[in-house]
């Protein structure tokens, strides 16, 4: 299931070959684009690019969604917050969005999800909030892509109680229920990504622009340098598209001033507890001063979250004060009849969103739209936006780069291009009970990898047919199994022990330790795969313990100065070199 039989154009796979060959091909030769940045824009961008017949490269300087994309609050929907600012157009866009990535793009890795919004006042905000879900509703109707998320109903409070027996009883009178949906955004990245690698896209992490190459006004490429050793090389390309989200401003002055795009930072945090802290059958939405609390279904556990405050210190790993985790515990402890405490807390992860700046100092009213620039000749940039709406903002940097070549380039196709892993899904998924008793896992374990992988399943089972040792459980996270961390490496571009543990899985948010008491097991899996002696084995183990000490201490501290200052005191990540 690594290559495509239908494209023919080349392999899905991302494994330490892969990245080696696309990082030779960049040394030699012209693309039609080259994308910086590897998140969830530049991995759209990519893709719409690949699949419009371009040639394209893509370099990121750390992992794949290891900035904004790996940190959002996982969840693909319409915005139901925008309605009450009257920006319809964005909310139905979104809703598009959200209709194709659960029928076609995506139905492996985005799926629906309940949430309860309760009520405070028996009249007035059930038909305000009724109103607005109403709308939400027909938006989506309306662009047809209702399939698989139920239309909302009102509850009453005892109906709701059914539904949420966690509920506080005096913290609201009534509930309406409505349909989002939700997804694992660091594994979506690298799925898009892998999708683009299938058209023909080459694809290298840990590979820095340190600067562009210029011919008079006009960009023609990228110098890069490769962090995995002690190269630097040339890129050279048509057109260049800077998808680099909270980094815009300063790739932006790589190539000589501030640009027309300016983005301001502003920082997310979520909890992680145990599913059995919170009896619901269902994800709850509560209104806050600022925003919105949402309590997500995550598996065995809720993801609690989010704030919205400036960040203007270290975007490379942004920092949750006790003040931002107080914040959230203060605010869902509102409806909850036993509340949480820190104890209560197994992960924390804090993200920047990359918002437009506009007149105002609150970053909570800065636009969520996004904007695409053609600065000087040879260079778009792209910024703002959500995730949801990627593959639009993706189609638009694009359709300004076809603007800069020469000849007739072919419309974007990503509303009708599966990701890997995708195509054939529901036929698989209602085979998981044969293929349970075919592989000997249970079918819950079969699920769990569909919902992961996909069709790119057979995988999975293939490494665990050739080592069964690998169809084990992780010890210490047996929610995971061991091919899963062979695979990260083999196949999905995985290249150091912190990103497998924090994005191809979600160890590093879902164990009490953090993920630091499965790392031994896990970095030795991955060692033959990417060619680690003993030291450098060690040195990840010792790497990942001190991220996480880090993160640890840096969430004891008051302010988000205190909690930068702790944070930084972790070495960053270690060349294999």
């Amino acid at each position: 299931m690594t290559g495509s039989p239908v494209t023919g154009l080349g392999s899905s796979r991302l494994g330490p070959a892969e990245r080696a060959a696309a990082l030779d091909r960049m040394a030699r030769e012209e693309f039609d684009v080259v994308v910086v940045g590897g998140g969830i824009v530049g991995a759209g961008a990519a893709l719409d690019a690949a699949t419009r017949g371009l040639s394209v490269a893509v370099v990121e300087a750390r992992d794949f969604a290891s900035g904004t994309s790996s940190r959002s609050s996982k969840l693909i929907h319409g915005g139901l917050r925008y309605l009450e600012q009257y920006n319809f157009d964005l909310v139905r866009e979104a809703l598009t969005e959200r209709g194709l990535l659960l029928q076609q793009i995506a139905p492996h890795l985005v799926r629906p999800v309940p949430f309860l919004l309760p009520t405070t006042h028996r009249v007035w905000e059930r038909a305000y909030f009724g109103a607005g879900v109403a709308l939400y509703d027909a938006l989506a109707f309306q662009m047809g892509s209702t399939r698989g998320v139920p239309h909302h109903r009102h509850l009453t409070r005892r109906g709701a109680l059914r539904l949420a027996p966690s509920l506080r009883k005096d913290s609201f009178v009534g509930a309406i229920q409505l349909w989002d949906a939700q997804v694992d955004d660091a594994r979506f990245v690298m799925m898009a990504l892998r999708t683009a690698a299938e058209y023909g896209a080459q694809i290298a992490s840990r590979t820095q622009c340190i600067g562009f190459l210029r011919e008079g006004e006009r960009v023609t490429g990228l110098r890069v340098r490769d962090l995995e050793g002690t190269t630097t090389s040339e890129v050279r390309a048509k057109q260049v598209v800077n998808a680099t989200g909270v980094w815009t401003d300063d790739i932006q002055e790589l190539v000589g001033g501030r640009g027309q795009i300016h983005v301001k930072a502003s920082k997310g945090i979520h909890l992680v507890v145990p599913k059995d802290r919170i009896h619901s059958a269902t994800g709850i939405l509560l209104r806050t001063e600022k925003s919105v609390l949402f309590v997500i279904p995550w598996g065995r556990h809720w993801i609690i979250g989010t704030t919205d405050t400036a960040w203007d210190l270290d975007k490379a790993h942004p920092a949750a004060s006790k003040a931002d985790i107080d914040y959230v515990l203060d605010h869902v402890n509102t409806v909850l009849n036993t509340p949480l405490t820190h104890d209560d807390v197994e992960g924390v992860y804090a993200g920047l969103r990359p918002l437009l700046t506009g007149e105002t100092e609150e970053t909570s009213k800065l636009s969520r739209e996004h904007v695409v620039a053609h600065p000087v000749p040879g260079l778009v940039l792209v910024a703002g936006g959500k995730y949801t709406t990627y593959r639009v903002m993706a189609k638009d940097a694009i359709d300004a780069v076809a603007h800069g070549l020469d000849g007739k380039i072919p419309e974007s196709c990503t509303d009708r291009v599966p990701l890997v892993g995708g195509d054939g899904f529901q036929a698989m998924w209602n085979a998981r009970h044969r293929l349970a008793s075919r592989s000997g896992l249970h079918v819950a374990r079969i699920e769990h990898l569909l919902r992961r992988h996909g069709t790119l399943l057979d995988d999975l089972l293939e490494l665990i047919s050739e080592k069964p040792d690998l169809g084990k459980p992780l010890g210490g996270a047996d929610d995971y199994l061991r091919a899963e961390i062979v695979y990260a490496a083999s196949h999905e571009g995985a290249r150091h022990l912190n990103d497998v543990l924090a994005r191809r899985t979600r160890i590093s948010i879902e164990t009490w330790d953090r993920g630091v008491g499965v790392a031994q097991e896990a970095a030795d899996l991955l060692a033959p795969v990417l060619g680690w002696s003993k030291k450098q084995r060690d040195r990840e183990i010792e790497y990942y313990r001190k991220r996480v000490e880090a993160e640890r201490a840096s969430q004891t501290q008051e302010d988000d100065q205190e909690a930068d200052a702790h944070r930084r005191g972790a070495p960053d990540i270690v060349p294999t070199a």
